[in-house]
């Protein structure tokens, strides 16, 4: 996971769309301004669902929403905010898609004194 500001970001996105700059190698991988965005995502609740994701393996959304009892439309916005920070990813099973867990251990190093928290995430 890479840890980058979101004026950095956007910069170095205009740069790639103006050609500038080749799109770094690691443009792919999730970015996050600070190890606080991941801890408000990682409530107890969506890490019961990440845990449920893992185990159940389940083959659809709807399969998902059943075990987990929660409504399709909040699940479905858990589940992208949860893709985007690499946790997961949608995978398409037929008509339908199924979310897979990626993720493993986070390693976060938070220096107290500057705004330069490194995320890694081991893969699955």
């Amino acid at each position: 996971m890479k840890r980058q500001s979101l004026r950095d970001l956007e910069a170095e996105m205009r740069a790639v769309a103006r050609g500038e700059i080749a799109a770094p190698a690691d443009a792919a991988q999730p970015s996050v301004e600070s190890a606080e965005a991941l801890i408000r995502l990682l409530t107890p609740d969506n890490r019961a669902l990440l845990r449920t994701i893992r185990d159940a393996k389940p083959q659809s959304v709807a399969e998902l929403a059943r075990l987990s009892m929660r409504a399709e439309p909040n699940l479905l916005r858990t589940l992208a905010k949860l893709e985007a920070f690499g946790f997961l990813e949608m995978r398409v099973v037929g008509r339908r898609k199924a979310p897979t867990a990626r993720a493993g251990r986070l390693h976060v190093e938070i220096d107290p004194y500057e705004m330069g928290d490194l995320v890694r995430m081991e893969g699955r």
